[in-house]
């Protein structure tokens, strides 16, 4: 069997097993409870991720049993050269997506103690500075971006939305106006 044909039977299993989960995932999404509140119901979003996450495991599929692929243009299916060579090697072709899960694991270990404004705005200026480097030009941009990006969504949800975000232990003592605690 040609390295095309097992890809090609790769990808389409594994497309089918991706729109199998977005099945249960939007079946799941239908079974939260809708209290009648006269509001947007709690499974709403669930279900627009969901139905998202499926028109993106749809063109997967369309694109695997056309045999048609962007990747497929660039590599021809082979490894790049820098993977080749044992798991060295392979850690530094792979380094960034790696550093960016390090960082997003550590930003869930520690939101407990930062909560979600403090640990996100470190998070999202870690990440920027992991990939967009160090000068000291782009240090101060990666730091204004994450102070207002992840500032405006907390106040976009803890004030208009009224979601109650982790606070964190650091916080704990201060109280945020208009009854949100």
């Amino acid at each position: 069997m040609s390295e095309r044909n097992s890809r090609l039977n790769r990808d389409v299993i594994l497309s089918v097993l991706l729109l199998l989960f977005c099945g249960f995932l939007i079946w799941a999404g239908q079974q939260i409870r809708d209290p009648q509140f006269g509001e947007l119901p709690p499974g709403t979003w669930p279900q627009a991720v969901s139905y998202v996450l499926t028109g993106f495991c749809l063109i997967y599929f369309f694109q695997a049993v056309t045999g048609r692929s962007f990747q497929d243009e660039m590599t021809e299916g082979a490894p790049p050269e820098e993977t080749r060579g044992g798991p060295v090697k392979w850690i530094l072709a792979y380094r960034n997506p790696i550093v960016c899960f390090a960082i997003y694991f550590a930003f869930l270990y520690t939101l407990p103690f930062f909560g979600t404004l403090v640990g996100g705005v470190l998070v999202v200026f870690l990440l920027l500075t992991a990939l967009g480097g160090f000068t000291p030009r782009a240090l101060l941009l990666h730091a204004v971006i994450a102070a207002i990006s992840v500032g405006a969504m907390w106040a976009l949800f803890t004030f208009g939305l009224r979601v109650l975000l982790p606070r964190g232990e650091l916080f704990k003592v201060i109280t945020l106006p208009l009854g949100v605690t």
